[in-house]
């Protein structure tokens, strides 16, 4: 063999040998994304537990239902892509339809081109098919269905376009500011948003116009067209006070959960974002709710038109005259808590012309260790009009003896 050959030969296997003794070194690993913000409980009291710490979740809000009390929250503003949870509101406005008489739940709807192909998650409907809107609702709620949103969507704004619009308005009315609708089933588009705060309201709201849709959102299955379809809501099939309410699942938006439970006659909403999994999701609610059922409580403390004191004006006849809250006040607390409420009566009588009755002459505040939990408008319970010169002026010489 020629020299030239050999040296190319041992060569060779110097660089084989140095391959195998010294793979090349591995990518460096990633630092780990930055934590986010620490969860809070704005009612808990010092020594308190803290609040689950959740650190599978984008974001989430624990509220009662009763109050609309935040019992627990991380990133509840976190701007979060709403995926199916944005059948939510077309669930509401369907609901509100209903109660104005524009819709009726025996209503046949005929199933358009379009939502037949509407992709994702489906119903299976057909072009041309009858179906009512109380099958539709089943179809969103528990089959999670697209084709069966933009039926319904149809039926409630004649199009996609105008019901979207229609969503976003009534986003606004409510006071999502952080959610914005760009189609009804929450298909991926860049300009969906909202967050774990404004789902909560959005169910709050709907459980207390609508609590009918609990019917349909506690059922575990659904059978349409012979086709037997298992709610996407996990939480259903591991805790029985669980009746709702709604999820969303999409790469961006994770496994994200809304869910309500009803426990001793109290009812909380739990809504997580962003969770790696759908048994993640459901043990984070189980911990939110276990949390506020047991740390939290809800008490009434002033009764609707029931006297809590009076207000005096020596310009008016007569010159006290007893009220009364305008409107009851349940307030959610700390267990701890439930026994040292202070009531705050502050009256004031109107700058001049009597007083009407009904007419709001202050307000009632509670609160506990020094925070304010519920406000109401104190009214008055009789009239008082004007007082006449001869009674100032006898109330004046009485001042002076």
């Amino acid at each position: 063999m020629k020299l030239a050959s050999r040296l190319a030969l041992v060569l060779l296997a110097g660089l084989v040998t140095r391959a195998w003794a010294a793979p090349p070194a591995a990518p460096p690993i990633p630092p780990a994304p930055p934590a986010g913000p620490a969860p809070t409980a704005p009612l808990a009291l010092p020594g308190m537990p803290p609040p689950p710490a959740l650190p599978d979740q984008a974001a989430y809000v624990l509220m009662d239902a009763t109050t609309g009390a935040i019992l627990a929250e991380k990133a509840p503003d976190q701007p979060w892509p709403p995926a199916s949870l944005a059948k939510l509101m077309a669930t509401y406005l369907a609901y509100q339809a209903i109660a104005h008489g524009a819709l009726k739940l025996d209503q046949s709807v005929t199933v358009s081109t379009t939502a037949w192909h509407t992709g994702g998650s489906r119903m299976f409907l057909s072009p041309g098919q009858q179906v009512t809107v109380d099958q539709l609702l089943h179809g969103v709620l528990i089959d999670s269905g697209n084709d069966a949103t933009v039926a319904l969507a149809e039926a409630v704004a004649g199009t996609q376009g105008s019901f979207v619009a229609l969503m976003n308005a009534t986003a606004k009315k409510l006071g999502l500011t952080g959610t914005h609708y760009a189609n009804p089933t929450g298909l991926p588009d860049p300009t969906m948003t909202t967050t774990a705060r404004d789902v909560a309201v959005l169910s709050r709201d709907l459980l207390r116009t609508a609590p009918q849709v609990l019917h349909i959102t506690a059922e575990k299955h659904y059978r349409f067209d012979n086709i037997r379809q298992r709610s996407w809501n996990p939480v259903l099939f591991h805790d029985p006070t669980v009746d709702g309410l709604k999820t969303g699942r999409t790469k961006a938006a994770g496994h994200c959960i809304d869910a309500t439970a009803l426990r001793d006659g109290r009812r909380l909403i739990a809504v997580v974002l962003g969770g790696p999994s759908w048994a993640a999701s459901t043990k984070d609610i189980e911990a939110l709710l276990d949390y506020g059922y047991r740390f939290y409580t809800n008490k009434p403390v002033i009764v609707a038109g029931r006297t809590l004191g009076t207000l005096t004006d020596t310009l008016t006849q007569p010159m006290v005259v007893p009220v009364a809250a305008a409107r009851g006040v349940t307030v959610t607390l700390p267990v701890a808590a439930a026994g040292a409420l202070t009531t705050r009566l502050s009256v004031a009588p109107p700058p001049r012309g009597g007083i009407a009755r009904g007419a709001v002459v202050g307000t009632v505040t509670v609160s506990a260790g020094g925070k304010v939990l519920a406000q109401s408008p104190v009214v008055a319970e009789a009239a008082a009009p004007p007082a006449g010169f001869f009674t100032l002026l006898m109330r004046r010489v009485r001042a002076k003896l």
